[in-house]
């Protein structure tokens, strides 16, 4: 009997790519452009799979009604599981798989490309040399060869940014919970505290899960620890970065410039076009009235090679369950 996957959070590019990979699998779709959450669940009704993304809702409630309504299997389309409750999901008997490395290359190269547009101030350069100006006062940059870029998390996003910026000339500082030695050895990588890790570097660059304990990672004290000027990039998770205290940093000119893909409010807000609307998010307005700030939409991942990925591991995921194979990407 062919399986049945209701897709939430929905966009043009997830139903091409989905629909492009379904041809090997041959599974019947419903694409809903509405997040998951208790106030549709309803729509799970009838349907053996749930695939959703960042900002949908899977919490007790909702998984307790997907379960009511027959859902045998929970898919995220990324990485990471921070919007799920596991252990309801467990209670209820519905496993969870993910896409544990859809493109760690893309993620990376956006990074860079953040760090690189802040330094160079490419988007104020761009909106200047359009209006006819084409001065350089304001645009001044700085060798990035020879200062130090402090990494938080190592694993595979930032193996390969260390492995770029290294390229550069930099300097690498980095913390884990659980270091890499022999990457440490082989790049050039100094595994140090956190503390050490604000005091000294010039760049920081965010990619560690979120969890309880790094949520918040980035707050007043630990801004207080950083280099004068610094520069904060996040292309990880919103809440790793207390969003206020950023703001504070950025009036005080303690942190010099700002890259973020990701925002801790992000779920009314991105992926959606809301040009036509004043934003009423306070915050967010506040952020994108610097201009040593820059935001992007959550799309470090975006490119099409992560795309194929995405949809391809996503299916073959549901291809297991189905006729019960070991879930290699199962969370538990």
């Amino acid at each position: 009997m062919t399986y049945s996957i209701a897709f939430f959070g929905s966009q043009p590019y997830d139903e091409a790519s989905f629909n492009n990979k379904n041809r090997l699998f041959g599974f019947n779709f419903k694409f809903f452009k509405g997040h998951l959450n208790i106030n549709n669940v309803l729509l799970t009704r009838d349907v053996d799979a749930v695939c959703i993304f960042v900002n949908d809702t899977a919490n007790e409630e909702v998984i307790r009604a997907m379960a009511e309504n027959g859902v045998k299997i929970l898919a995220l389309r990324c990485a990471g599981y921070n919007n799920v409750d596991i252990n309801a999901a467990a209670q209820y008997g519905i496993p969870v798989v993910r896409v544990p490395a859809y493109s760690p290359y893309a993620v990376a190269e956006h990074t860079v490309a953040l760090m690189l547009s802040l330094n160079r101030k490419i988007p104020r350069a761009v909106n200047r040399t359009r209006d006819g100006n084409f001065s350089l006062n304001g645009l001044l940059g700085f060798d990035m060869h020879g200062k130090t870029a402090g990494i938080i998390g190592t694993g595979k996003i930032a193996k390969i940014l260390i492995q770029i910026l290294r390229g550069f000339g930099m300097n690498i500082l980095a913390y884990d919970v659980y270091p890499d030695y022999n990457f440490a050895r082989e790049n050039q990588v100094v595994y140090t505290t956190l503390d050490e890790l604000y005091c000294a570097s010039d760049i920081i660059s965010l990619h560690c899960p979120l969890t309880e304990e790094t949520k918040y990672l980035i707050n007043d004290y630990s801004i207080s620890k950083m280099k004068n000027g610094v520069m904060l990039i996040n292309t990880g998770r919103g809440q790793l970065i207390h969003t206020a205290a950023l703001i504070e940093g950025l009036k005080s000119k303690k942190i010099g410039s700002a890259g973020l893909d990701v925002y801790e409010e992000e779920g009314d807000y991105f992926y959606e076009d809301k040009s036509d609307r004043i934003i009423d998010d306070d915050v967010l307005a506040r952020l994108l009235s610097f201009n040593n700030v820059i935001v992007t939409s959550h799309q470090a991942f975006f490119t099409k090679e992560a795309l194929d990925n995405i949809a391809e591991t996503t299916l073959q995921n549901i291809k297991d369950f189905q006729i019960g194979k070991v879930l290699v990407n199962e969370v538990k």
